[in-house]
């Protein structure tokens, strides 16, 4: 026998909520009336928090925790999840309560009416600033307008995906990963949800700007080559101004018998054009990076322990 259902949590110092997640967890997964399954992914936790998931795992064989042994960032900690998952469904979700455990049935009833990814979309944003509710907007709909791939606005990874959907998900190995991209990337027939996303339940958040930043980056060269346009385009400008600008120079010798001379003139072009080439070799570069990333062909995570479930040993029976 197998869980029906499989939710995979990632874990970077949640200590303080743990607890509440089982308790919100537990109910909501038990008016199922299926057998599910619980992973948590500790992603180099240093507050305490892979002592609190062992000892959860202890009181619920339903639990399943995988040690990393280090941390490998979020979205790695999701495939590790996924890789490990054996429910026909599995649900995404963060351990901050944000997104709101209870969701979890309406992304159910849809898997159910027949969609393989049901998404959770965000109307609302509690306990967020000004700034972060408008970068995150920007982020979304900049990722949406240039990417190939259509990317829903305003959704995270808190998701229902099928069985069938994590098959293709778990051959796709990309170090840098944008899973919501990804998903979406694959097709099938997905359908959002709307909630009101809650504000974090304790601690700070594990997204700052800088990785914000950084996980555009990747679904921007994940999906789309856009960059490497920009660059070409730049150039195709430079080259443009120039040749306009020697007629420019021409008339202005024949009316005005006047050379343009002078160090500033000629300080100001060079760096115009250092500063355009260096832009499009930092753009070359992050391609060139990621490509070699992905010839290392080095595993996505090291596992230092994982605990046995029910299920498990059921298997094994």
């Amino acid at each position: 026998m197998k869980p029906k259902y499989s939710v995979i949590v990632p874990v970077f110092n949640e200590m303080e909520c743990l607890e509440p997640l089982y308790s919100r967890m537990t109910a909501v997964m038990d008016q199922t009336g299926e057998n599910w399954e619980l992973i948590l992914v500790n992603d180099g936790s240093t507050d305490g928090s892979p002592e609190k998931m062992d000892e959860l795992a202890r009181l619920d064989n339903r639990i399943r925790v995988i040690h990393f042994a280090r941390n490998f960032g979020h979205q790695i900690a999701v495939t590790a999840g996924m890789d490990h998952a054996l429910g026909d469904a599995v649900i995404i979700i963060d351990a901050d309560l944000q997104d709101p455990p209870e969701v979890i049935t309406e992304l159910i009833q849809k898997w159910k009416e027949g969609y393989e990814v049901v998404y959770a979309v965000r109307e609302n944003r509690e306990g967020e600033t000004w700034f972060k509710t408008k970068t995150a907007a920007m982020f979304y709909r900049l990722i949406y307008k240039i990417t190939d791939v259509k990317i829903p606005i305003d959704t995270g990874d808190f998701r229902l995906i099928d069985r069938k959907v994590l098959s293709v998900m778990n051959t796709m190995r990309e170090k840098h990963r944008f899973l919501r991209g990804m998903s979406a990337w694959i097709g099938y027939k997905q359908i959002g949800v709307p909630y009101n996303r809650a504000s974090r339940y304790a601690g700070s958040t594990k997204y700052p700007l800088k990785k914000m930043v950084r996980l555009a980056w990747n679904a921007i060269t994940g999906f789309s080559y856009v960059p490497l346009q920009i660059a070409m385009y730049l150039g195709f400008i430079v080259a443009g101004l120039s040749i306009l600008l020697i007629p420019v120079v021409i008339l202005i010798r024949l009316t005005t018998g006047r050379e343009l001379m002078g160090q500033t003139t000629t300080l100001i072009s060079t760096l115009f054009l250092g500063g355009v080439q260096l832009i499009c070799l930092g753009i070359l570069g992050e391609y060139l990076g990621r490509i070699y990333d992905e010839v290392k062909n080095r595993p996505l995570y090291v596992i230092r322990e994982i605990s046995k479930t029910i299920f498990d040993e059921e298997e094994k029976a």
